[in-house]
C-alpha cells in the first residue's frame, strides 16, 4: 500500500524558515508541489538523482531537496520565506504512469 505522509507545514512571518518532511511507505518519494487557491498544483522541486533536484525559479536558492533513504523521507527545507511561499505543500510519488500524493501540509507566510 502507497502513503505518502507530509509534516512540519505552519505559519511564520516573512523572511523565517519551515522544514517539511514526508516519509513514505511502499514508494520511494520523489518531489514537492505547492498549490495556492485558484492556480494548478505546481512542481516546487523535484529530484532527479542523487546529483540533480529540479527547483522552480521562484525558490531557487532559497529552497533544498534532501532525502534520508533509511527512513524513506524527503525534506524541502525553505529558508528566507516569502509570503508568495504560501499555499499547501504536497509530496509527490510516481510509479509507471501512475502518480501518488500525500495529504498535504499548509505553510502560511505573513509580511
Amino acid at each position: 500500500q502507497v502513503q505518502l505522509v507530509e509534516s512540519g507545514g505552519g505559519s511564520v512571518q516573512a523572511g523565517e524558515s519551515l522544514r517539511l518532511a514526508c516519509t513514505a511507505s511502499g514508494i520511494r518519494p520523489m518531489a514537492w508541489y505547492r498549490q495556492v487557491p485558484g492556480k494548478q498544483r505546481e512542481p516546487v522541486a523535484r529530484n532527479i538523482n542523487k546529483a540533480i533536484t529540479n527547483y522552480a525559479d521562484s525558490i531557487k536558492g532559497r529552497f533544498t531537496f534532501s532525502r534520508d533513504d533509511a527512513k524513506n523521507t524527503v525534506y524541502l527545507q525553505m529558508n528566507k520565506l516569502k509570503p508568495e511561499d504560501t499555499g499547501v505543500y504536497y509530496c509527490a510519488a510516481s510509479r509507471g504512469l501512475e502518480f501518488y500524493w500525500g495529504q498535504g501540509t499548509q505553510v502560511t507566510v505573513s509580511s
